[in-house]
């Protein structure tokens, strides 16, 4: 099993790592530790280079396959061979936007449960921007404005996060844990990872997040459609 250094520091934007198997049919690379997320819960998939020696290897993205978190590589060049030893770098600029648009998600997802109790349906992001969709009956501008308020008030009162992996089953004794409509955890996880966004918000999640709410920024709310009768989907963007 690849040891998943990003679970435990987001921050984290160089390692080193050896090769452990090959992936031939995806062009790709199996290591004994990485840094680069492979995608899940709405969050892309890390980009960046593998180096051995004199070669770099673009990595064009990470993802699991069978039960594998491969390192897919980019262009023609042979992939390394076994037992090579690499310096992985993950595209820092484009982590760390997404680490604040994650957890500027969790913020509205932590400020729509408490303030309304409303779970949520569905979500996306990419760098900077990101959409959510809740189970609300009906929502208009007063309700958009509300909300917008109150997660930029949650930025600025600077919540730190911890991130905690504990047994599945003490995970499962924390209230409200899962916010999703529909559990998407595997029943074969026997570990869950926790994120906590201090008096905020609670939540099994598997991605990258900021230290601390401040570095967020100011969240705007750009857009807000109905996608059903209780299902609503809000927009938001961050500055640059």
């Amino acid at each position: 099993m690849t040891e998943r250094l990003y679970q435990t520091d987001s921050y984290l934007q160089e390692f080193e790592a050896v090769v452990t198997e090959l992936d031939q049919e995806n062009h790709g690379v199996i290591l004994d530790r990485t840094t680069f997320y492979p995608g899940g819960g709405g969050q892309p998939a890390d980009h960046g280079t593998l180096k051995a020696e004199s070669t770099a290897f673009e990595v064009k993205g990470s993802k699991m396959i069978a039960g594998r978190l491969v390192h897919l590589i980019g262009g023609e060049l042979q992939l390394p061979n076994l037992g090579t030893k690499i310096i992985g770098k993950i595209d820092w600029t484009k982590r760390f936007q997404l680490m604040r648009t994650h957890t500027a998600m969790h913020i509205l997802c932590g400020v729509v449960f408490r303030d309304y109790n409303a779970l949520v349906t569905g979500g996306n992001m990419e760098p900077l921007k990101g959409r959510m969709d809740f189970e609300f009956e009906s929502m208009h501008r007063e309700l958009i404005n509300e909300i917008k308020n109150s997660i930029n008030l949650e930025v600025s009162k600077g919540r730190d996060l911890n991130v905690k992996i504990i047994p599945r089953d003490e995970a499962f004794q924390i209230p409200d844990l899962i916010r999703t409509k529909i559990n998407l955890l595997p029943e074969g996880i026997q570990e869950v990872r926790v994120v906590e966004i201090q008096g905020l918000d609670l939540q099994a999640d598997g991605g990258t997040h900021v230290q601390n709410t401040s570095e967020v920024g100011e969240i705007k709310i750009t857009d807000y459609k109905s996608k059903g009768k209780i299902n609503k989907r809000i927009y938001v963007e961050l500055p640059a």
